[in-house]
């Protein structure tokens, strides 16, 4: 696994259309049990070579209920975004996650965690790579339809701080899915 692992962070796939340079963030380990499937890290990820270390990462700690030593234990979660590198930055906010990586990297990653129990898709990209047809018409509906993808999946906003109106106009996530989310990786973490 570390081989794997230290061969997509010399990935130099897209090099050439990263502000930035390449700077490939994953963490897994063999006996993983969640994969946490994001979209790309930002620019403090990228400075930091820390995946989910802004206000977002501390947001996903806070829905899942777990602290960081539990979050940061590869051989509990396995943390593979989207985009293993920053992309840049767009006119709302940063790029879409570049469409390589996980053509590339995850299927492959993925098999050498016999162990997984659980995927997390966060954000449409996640959800549309993985859910294919599966997927609603948008994140809203795929969240709201949540129990549809278990036990494989576990859909889920962004958790970041850009989010608060969607979670403002729908208090449902909140009150309906962050337990059951708390529940499933508690019972994945012990099983």
């Amino acid at each position: 696994m570390e081989e794997f692992l230290n061969k997509i962070r010399q990935c130099t796939i897209c090099s050439d259309q990263l502000p930035l340079g390449p700077r490939p963030i994953v963490a897994a380990h063999p006996k993983s049990r969640i994969a946490i499937v994001g979209q790309a890290p930002g620019t403090k990820v990228h400075e930091s070579g820390i995946p989910w270390d802004d206000p977002s990462g501390r947001q996903l700690r806070e829905w899942l209920n777990v602290t960081n030593e539990e979050f940061y234990d590869e051989t509990s979660f396995a943390i593979i975004p989207m985009g293993f590198c920053y992309p840049g930055k767009g006119r709302s906010g940063d790029l879409p996650p570049r469409p390589e990586c996980a053509p590339e990297w995850h299927e492959s990653l993925l098999r050498k965690m016999p162990n997984l129990k659980l995927v997390i898709l966060i954000g449409m990209y996640a959800q549309k790579y993985y859910l294919k047809e599966n997927s609603k018409k948008n994140l809203t509906e795929t969240v709201s339809n949540f129990k549809e993808y278990l036990p494989n999946y576990f859909v889920l906003p962004h958790p970041s701080p850009r989010n608060r109106f969607w979670l403002k106009k729908n208090p449902w996530f909140n009150q309906e899915v962050l337990p059951f989310l708390q529940d499933a990786v508690a019972a994945n973490l012990l099983d």
